[in-house]
């Protein structure tokens, strides 16, 4: 008896422990996920810039680089494309609730052709800043919106958009920033033999779980293979790996019905458990909550990745 109540003791206290997604909208226009969260996020990284909004709830904190930067009511958490960030979960502390925007650049593009730019680093040049009262209002409007009318995608879309060029003229020096200025340099400055590591992980990524190997197809030992690979990139082999696994893991969970079992062997995962784990650290919630999610509102027109 003694052991069933510990069992069920602990197995609520798991349950306490899972975040939650409350609502996820997938577009052209990248990805926007409402996150009831009560548990960290492992260091990562994503290709397009990446905006953190507080929604209700404690106050929390991310890793970005090297910086623990605060999300509060007050202030937005900015992440350039590239940029190694984690969440900061404190143990014991209350949920967040936190409106996560994953921007596409060509969508950006759609409204000042030189937001293109925000596919490179230095788009924003802060990490953390006050927000406006407007930006505040849209926040909450697109949460809201997409909690209680979760059909109205055009809805979500257009507000989304009115956020986001809130969000980029408060907080981007957009008008002197070039359309492709910055991304042609930073390819021009990748080393060759990392650009043809790169190559390899797009083209068989669920293939190179030994970054040793990879170092080796290219030449390189580990140790140098690693400094210029961060060096050309921002991030480790490890990371960009990850970032391509998990961009095509949530391609595939919204837009097919592809069985996780097959997924976790597409993306090289010894076994199906691994997949979701490396799925829940890494977008805090595990592949088949974000699939049902993700699908509220579905329309026939509506998976465009």
């Amino acid at each position: 008896m003694w052991l069933e109540r510990k069992a069920r003791k602990r197995g609520a206290r798991y349950r306490r422990l899972m975040s939650n997604a409350l609502r996820i909208r997938t577009g052209k226009f990248g990805r926007v996920a409402l996150l009831d969260m009560d548990r960290p996020l492992v260091r990562h990284a994503h290709p397009h810039c990446h905006v953190l909004l507080k929604v209700e709830g404690a106050d929390t904190s991310f890793l970005v680089g090297d910086e623990v930067v605060p999300l509060t009511h007050e202030s937005a958490v900015l992440i350039n494309a590239w940029t190694p960030h984690a969440y900061v979960h404190r143990p014991n502390a209350p949920r967040t609730i936190i409106l996560a925007l994953y921007i596409e650049p060509s969508w950006l593009a759609e409204f000042r052709s030189n937001w293109v730019a925000s596919a490179g680093s230095g788009f924003f040049d802060r990490t953390v800043d006050a927000i406006t009262p407007q930006i505040r209002k849209q926040a909450m409007t697109l949460a809201a919106s997409m909690v209680h009318a979760p059909t109205a995608i055009a809805d979500h879309e257009t507000q989304l958009g009115e956020l986001m060029v809130s969000v980029i003229e408060r907080f981007t020096e957009w008008r002197s920033v070039g359309p492709s200025l910055r991304d042609a340099a930073q390819s021009q400055a990748i080393d060759w033999r990392v650009s043809k590591a790169i190559s390899k992980l797009h083209k068989v990524a669920g293939e190179v779980s030994d970054i040793d190997s990879l170092a080796q197809t290219v030449g390189m030992s580990r140790a140098n293979f690693f400094r210029v690979f961060e060096r050309s990139t921002g991030v480790t082999p490890r990371v960009f790996s990850n970032m391509i696994r998990l961009e095509r893991a949530v391609s595939a969970v919204v837009s097919s019905d592809l069985s996780f079992g097959a997924l976790s062997d597409q993306l090289g995962f010894t076994a199906q458990a691994h997949f979701t784990r490396f799925f829940r650290d890494h977008t805090g919630v595990p592949p088949s909550s974000f699939r049902s999610i993700s699908r509220l509102g579905d329309t026939s027109d509506f998976f465009r990745i």
